[in-house]
């Protein structure tokens, strides 16, 4: 058997590698638009729960981008508590293959990339579904996610005002202070969700509730908003979607009935959002296939549980550059 190099790349050269925002989120819509055009196979996301959800659990993400030539497997763990422990509260490895021989190419250290990925899901949303003059966000939540979540919307809208708000009171002001050295503009750190969302263009909610609770208010929402909540557990009202001219999600399939998980998750098991009831996919969007946002007084909601090709894509953007500048080591396989 001919000897088998793979490369890897991990945290430390994920960093040296600096994408460009513009580079994020045109890897991550190229594997949107891809999905839109039938060129993606996308496997439901399983999970492993060791002891008990409360704790956390791992996340298993599968798919392959035929556009790119390259099929991978992510496994990041989603441990609430990880700060305590001076961790990020997800941690991954994304695993990428030839899938003509199922060949491993590269390792890759994906903590940063769920991350990104995360972040860019949002922004393209807000591009397609948000309007085009947005000034306000608010932001809830302050984890890895939340910060690419607001750098991103704020690369394509350059905000007048930003809203953050967590629950620890030293999160959200460390989050403030690191998005305020990187964006180069004020943020506002509020006390309560009602201060952060209320009225806002852009409302994003990426809590980490313990159990189901409903700390976003239908009510805060102005007509022409745009909405994204996708924390693990439910923060919305039951009423939220009532008001919504268009519901869209990355796929279906991870937001049907019966799946755990998810910011609609009450909604869609008690049929109150149906794939009947959705206006699209998201990839069906950004490939020209479904209208997006068609006045400036719809009121739009993205919900995204989160694409194992977005993952594979921006691991593949990161490989080239590697290869490219020199960085990163090769591993023997075989």
């Amino acid at each position: 058997m001919q000897r088998i190099d793979i490369a890897y790349i991990n945290g430390p050269d994920v960093r040296e590698l600096a994408l460009t925002d513009a580079e994020i989120l045109a890897a991550v819509e190229d594997a949107v638009r891809a999905q839109g055009n039938g060129e993606t196979v996308i496997e439901p996301r399983v999970h492993l729960v060791p002891e008990s959800s409360d704790k956390g659990h791992f996340n298993v993400l599968r798919g392959y981008v035929k556009p790119l030539g390259v099929a991978g497997v992510k496994v990041v763990g989603d441990f609430v508590d990880n700060y305590k422990h001076d961790l990020p509260s997800e941690l991954a490895i994304l695993n990428l293959f030839d899938p003509e021989t199922g060949m491993p190419r590269a390792i890759v250290d994906a903590s940063a990339i769920t991350d990104m990925r995360t972040g860019a899901m949002t922004a393209i949303g807000a591009k397609y579904l948000a309007r085009k003059n947005c000034k306000v966000l608010g932001h809830i939540g302050a984890r890895g996610t939340a910060y690419w979540n607001v750098r991103l919307l704020n690369h394509l809208f350059d905000f007048d005002e930003i809203r953050v708000h967590s629950r620890r009171p030293e999160s959200r002001e460390a989050f403030g202070r690191r998005l305020q050295a990187d964006l180069g503009k004020p943020i506002r750190v509020v006390d309560n969700w009602r201060d952060c969302l209320e009225g806002a263009d852009i409302m994003v909610e990426a809590s980490r509730l313990p159990e189901p609770s409903p700390h976003f208010l239908t009510a805060w929402v102005n007509k022409g908003a745009f909405v994204v909540p996708y924390g693990t557990m439910s923060a919305v009202e039951f009423s939220l979607t009532d008001i919504m001219d268009k519901i869209v999600v990355d796929d279906w399939v991870q937001c049907q009935p019966g799946r755990p998980f998810g910011a609609l998750r009450r909604h869609v098991d008690e049929g109150k959002v149906t794939q009947d009831s959705l206006h699209a996919e998201m990839g069906e969007i950004v490939a020209g296939r479904k209208p997006s946002r068609e006045s400036d007084d719809e009121t739009n909601l993205f919900w995204h549980r989160g694409l194992g090709t977005t993952d594979i894509a921006l691991g593949w953007a990161m490989l080239a550059k590697a290869e490219k500048l020199g960085i990163g080591q090769t591993l023997r396989f075989a």
